[in-house]
């Protein structure tokens, strides 16, 4: 059977940690893990992690969370998500900490505390400057009075997210990090029982060593991407995934032959054309065929003509692929290195967004290199 294949390299993943745990130095790593592991798979990749001695894990929504309960998985989760009131129960038993990013939130949990004895462990996320979820900057003061009121409430940990840690100019970082430190004198004033303040995503431990405090969340970077173009480089990463495709059929098409949909790739000579099957429904970005390639012994050869839902075509030249043999769409398998940053870059999307879509028919395996 022909598949796309996503080949998860375990082993460039713990190298990956040890970069940016040396980065980091003292600093809790916790590696977020939701999206399926930005697609890398996250019971595989939460498996690696518990056995590299990773402490904590962040996902989004409970179905993650208990995901990795039911395959083994026994860390400390946070997640992410807005509270209701049916995720109580669950954290309870599952042992996993949410998150108080509203202020009605506070409300159902002291009710469900009151009325069980116990609650979950708590985050209390700030918005410094998100506009998203969290409780508002002018607002934080009273809910960290009500909280310094509720001693049934276990408040773990505060936290923020930054709005343009990756970017080039990091005045409005800068400031967000001010916010933050503010609500951490406060708490410490206010003497809460907080073990964690947090607020660096994978562009701060890059660009902002300031905004560290006691644990980082590193996404993207763990994975081996870098979240932009402008973020600095400084730790060098290794692509965790390889995305491949096989080559199913290869045929001679002479010069000014339409290929594709819309007939609008034409060449300019006789090649072989090869058909390989993996198409946007499986992950790649449609509009990546007008400037685009894939790997293949070692050279690159351009795609053919518009990517369709489940198949694609590439232009070898004289070269004659053979079949059963596979593509490398991004990745590096050895022979061939595509950055996934320079596909984000050319199809005007991210890193994030190419990661996290790549799906459909594709087959994860698993490397322990």
């Amino acid at each position: 059977m022909y598949n796309p294949v996503a080949e998860i390299h375990l082993g460039r993943l713990s190298r990956n940690l040890q970069k940016i745990r040396a980065q980091v130095g003292d600093v809790l790593i916790m590696p977020v893990v939701k999206a399926n592991a930005y697609g890398h798979s996250a019971v595989h990749i939460a498996r690696k992690l518990q056995d590299e001695g990773i402490r904590y894990l962040a996902v989004f929504t409970m179905g993650e969370a208990l995901e990795l309960r039911q395959n083994g998985i026994t860390l400390p989760i946070l997640l992410f998500s807005r509270l209701t009131p049916d995720m109580l129960e669950p954290a309870v038993e599952n042992n996993l900490t949410v998150n108080i990013s509203w202020p009605d939130d506070m409300d159902f949990l002291t009710a469900y505390i009151a009325d069980k004895g116990k609650g979950p462990k708590v985050h209390l996320k700030v918005d410094t400057g998100m506009s998203r979820l969290g409780i508002a900057f002018d607002e934080a003061t009273d809910i960290l009075e009500r909280l310094a009121k509720t001693s049934q409430i276990e408040l773990e940990g505060i936290y923020s997210h930054f709005a343009t840690a990756d970017e080039g100019d990091l005045t409005y970082a800068q400031l967000q990090t001010s916010r933050f430190n503010e609500i951490v004198d406060l708490a410490k004033k206010m003497k809460l029982n907080v073990k964690f303040f947090h607020m660096a995503n994978s562009g701060a431990v890059l660009n902002l060593p300031e905004s560290l405090f006691n644990l980082v969340r590193v996404g993207i970077l763990l994975y081996g991407a870098y979240p932009s173009d402008e973020t600095s480089e400084n730790i060098k990463v290794e692509p965790v995934m390889n995305f491949k495709g096989p080559i199913v059929t290869v045929r001679k098409v002479s010069a000014g032959t339409p290929v594709s949909y819309g007939s609008v790739y034409v060449p300019d000579e006789d090649c072989n054309i090869g058909v390989i099957q993996t198409g946007f429904a499986d992950g790649l970005p449609r509009n990546w065929y007008e400037n685009g390639y894939v790997g293949y012994k070692g050279e690159q050869f351009p795609i053919a003509g518009r990517i369709c839902m489940d198949q694609m075509m590439v232009n070898f030249g004289d070269v004659v692929p053979k079949v059963g043999e596979e593509v490398l769409f991004f990745g590096d398998d050895g022979e061939n290195h595509i950055r996934i940053e320079d596909i984000a870059r050319e199809v005007n999307l991210t890193p994030y967004v190419l990661m996290t879509a790549i799906g459909g028919r594709t087959k994860r395996e698993f490397v322990e290199d």
